[in-house]
């Protein structure tokens, strides 16, 4: 390409549309001076939150290729389609500002996209020699679920006593295993813990899930990795392989699993031409594999010593934000040190707001943010997170209350949630016995229980003087008589109203766990919900309020992004923490930054998990650019049996934010304790009195 390596890229580089600053002029131009391609060793960029990094990888591509290296051998490796079509996007329009290009179309980059994208163009290439049929196909994550489910029941695992893990259990498992490069031991004693007695039939299923595979020629998502990483295990095709690529660039490094690191050491095993960029500070995905160690054991990984450029530059928040989380991120036990600073300055600092309790939580989060909007700041600019989905419930019944629109990322809205819906079913049935809709939804909670039997019962209650004598003689499925006569019993006792609001609702509770435990693997997960679901019950008057006022329009989408509403041009946004990475806003708000929210008590169980809880809570206030606002309930609703009724249960502030440093906050406290009236001088009659009755007492 000598039309473009004629130029100059180290002296045309101010002239890009995005201006680079000192540590980012080191990163791009890192090994370019060198007069071979791919002799620079391995570069690490640890870009923080709100530094540029987009920008800088775009340039360090533009300028590697107007140096003379070859689009065609440059693989560029992102974790989204959409992250390497903006990547290419931008190196080429840096690159035509580099290189004067003009009208002229730059060059294009074939090899950029995600890693099992990339692992599936490389094993249709070299299917022959890894032993593939050349017209193998790629099963998505249902048909992958529906054969290993059809392996399972070939193996007779279906008809255990004791319950096997579902089809979509085993493959998460599978997958971990893969993707992690564990044993399954290991996988099921840290991350399945409930399924290890299974560990020998799990291995069986795996081998024959496999062994499926091969003879139906077909891959599974893990199969590119894992094929691509095998592949390079051949002494012969990874000399081919390695040859390829001059460059290889990753972004989001933090992100990678062990299997995608080893992929790299294989393709570039002394890491030349080898650039990293990522944060280990926003490592927070070891829920699907990713490892912080890929990062933080990036700069020994290879047979080269890496250079390390540190990003510490921020674009984004005031300082006083960025003051608090870097303190916040300091106090981590294992990092690449760097503290983030930025030009903008402001006088406001971060908030820290007690609350007495949820509720009181929900209403000054929606009093702040119409207090923002009336003050200028668009509702899509502003942002409440949480650490998981069910934190946000308080909130949504409250926006819905003052029709303050939102759209919430990260889980589907709480209301809409199939363990939720299933257990306002029931408290709609017992309010409404001729409610068909949620009759229909409830009766077939229960095991041998179908659509014809709950027709014939919801026909037979609407043409019964009284229902809930119908529902008591109702003759149910052999399969169901057990059940069917605690679901009558409990339905009796919510008809009778002899339970006072909310206990009838703590009941429903106890009838529905053991089918919530039955029905889903993740039932653990999913009773947080129904039991939040019944502490907003006691804030309402009667079990008709509630279930009126908690009557809402459907979404338009059950997925994990629900669509914006359709009647409003600005809405709120709600999101999960881990939905938030990479987004930012102009005001934050974060929910509950209390021990056993943040961190989560589930993840307290080792110093590893407790170190990514911090990381979490730092993503979400790295998220915010002139407003952060953390809020620390002082008590939270547990609810227990009716005979006991609900306790309070006192949180603390997380132990992530230490006394010393909370001055650095601004402490509200809401609402605020009243003020003491002025000390008024008693007049002298008053005075008499006082001393007549203690002479009196004497």
């Amino acid at each position: 390409m000598p039309v473009l390596a004629a130029q100059d890229p180290a002296n045309r580089l101010d002239e890009a549309p995005s201006q680079l600053n000192e540590a980012q002029r080191a990163a791009v131009l890192h090994g370019v001076e060198s007069d071979s391609t791919g002799e620079a060793g391995p570069l690490l960029i640890v870009a923080g939150a709100g530094s540029g990094k987009t920008s800088t990888l775009a340039h360090r591509v533009a300028c590697l290729i107007a140096k003379g290296a070859d689009p065609q051998r440059l693989l560029l490796l992102t974790f989204s389609r959409r992250a390497a079509q903006e990547m290419s996007q931008r190196a080429g329009h840096v690159l035509a500002k580099v290189l004067g290009l003009g009208s002229q179309t730059p060059p294009s980059l074939p090899w950029a996209g995600t890693f099992h994208g990339m692992g599936a163009r490389l094993l249709r290439d070299y299917a022959v020699q890894v032993g593939l049929a050349e017209n193998f196909t790629i099963h998505d994550r249902g048909d992958a679920e529906d054969l290993m489910g059809l392996v399972r029941h070939e193996l007779g695992l279906t008809g255990t006593e004791k319950r096997f893990p579902l089809k979509s259990t085993c493959l998460s498992i599978y997958s971990r295993v893969v993707n992690t490069q564990g044993s399954l031991q290991q996988v099921l004693r840290e991350a399945f813990p409930w399924c290890a007695e299974w560990e020998a039939q799990l291995k069986q299923l795996f081998g024959a899930y496999v062994e499926a595979k091969q003879e139906q020629n077909v891959l599974d998502y893990d199969d590119l990795l894992l094929g691509w990483h095998e592949m390079m295990g051949e002494p012969s095709l990874a000399a081919q392989l390695s040859g390829r690529f001059d460059h290889v660039l990753v972004d989001e490094y933090q992100d990678t699993n062990r299997l995608q690191a080893s992929i790299l050491q294989r393709l570039k095993p002394d890491g030349c031409g080898l650039t990293a960029v990522g944060d280990d500070a926003q490592s927070i995905y070891s829920f699907r594999g990713a490892t912080v160690r890929n990062i933080l054991d990036f700069p020994s990984q290879f047979s080269r010593s890496a250079r390390i450029v540190t990003l510490e530059r921020n674009y984004r928040s005031t300082q006083p934000i960025l003051d608090v989380s870097n303190t916040l991120i300091a106090a981590a036990g294992e990092r690449h040190a760097k503290r983030l600073w930025t030009d903008k300055s402001s006088a406001g600092r971060p908030q820290l707001v007690l609350v007495p309790d949820e509720a009181q939580q929900a209403r000054w989060v929606a009093d702040k943010v119409m207090a923002h909007r009336e003050g200028g700041l668009r509702l899509k600019s502003q942002a409440v997170l949480f650490r998981t989905s069910s934190h946000s419930a308080a909130l949504e019944l409250e926006l819905a209350r003052r029709n303050i629109p939102f759209v919430k990322f990260g889980g589907l809205k709480f209301l809409e949630a199939s363990h939720v819906k299933d257990l306002l079913a029931l408290l709609r049935f017992a309010q409404n016995p001729k409610g068909r809709q949620a009759g229909f939804r409830v009766v077939q909670l229960m095991a041998g229980v179908g659509p014809a039997t709950a027709t014939r019962l919801l026909d037979a209650m609407d043409e019964a003087s009284d229902p809930g004598a119908a529902l008591q003689s109702f003759e149910p499925p052999a399969a169901a008589r057990e059940q069917w006569s605690e679901f009558a019993a409990a339905y009796a006792s919510l008809r009778s109203g002899q339970a006072a609001w909310p206990a009838d609702a703590e009941l429903a509770l106890r009838w529905y766990l053991p089918h919530l435990e039955r029905l889903h693997e993740d039932a653990a997960v999913r009773q947080a919900d129904v039991e939040q679901l019944v502490r907003l019950a006691a804030g309402y008057g009667s079990r008709e309020s509630f279930l009126t006022e908690l009557t809402l329009d459907p979404p338009e989408a059950t997925s994990d992004r629900a669509g914006p509403p359709l009647l409003d041009d600005d809405y709120l946004i709600l999101s999960t923490i881990h939905s938030a990475k990479g987004q930012e806003w102009t005001s934050v708000h974060v929910l509950n930054v209390v021990d056993g929210c943040i961190p989560a008590d589930l993840s307290t169980g080792s110093n590893e998990e407790i170190e990514e809880e911090r990381r979490l809570l730092y993503v979400a206030m790295t998220r915010a650019k002139d407003h952060l606002h953390l809020l620390v309930p002082q008590r939270f609703y547990v609810t227990q049996q009716a005979a006991h009724g609900d306790r309070h249960l006192y949180a603390g502030r997380t132990r992530f934010i230490a006394a010393q440093d909370v001055k650095a906050f601004e402490e509200v406290v809401w609402p605020a304790p009243p003020e003491r009236p002025p000390a008024v001088p008693a007049p002298q009659a008053a005075i008499d009195l006082r001393n007549r009755l203690r002479a009196a007492w004497r």
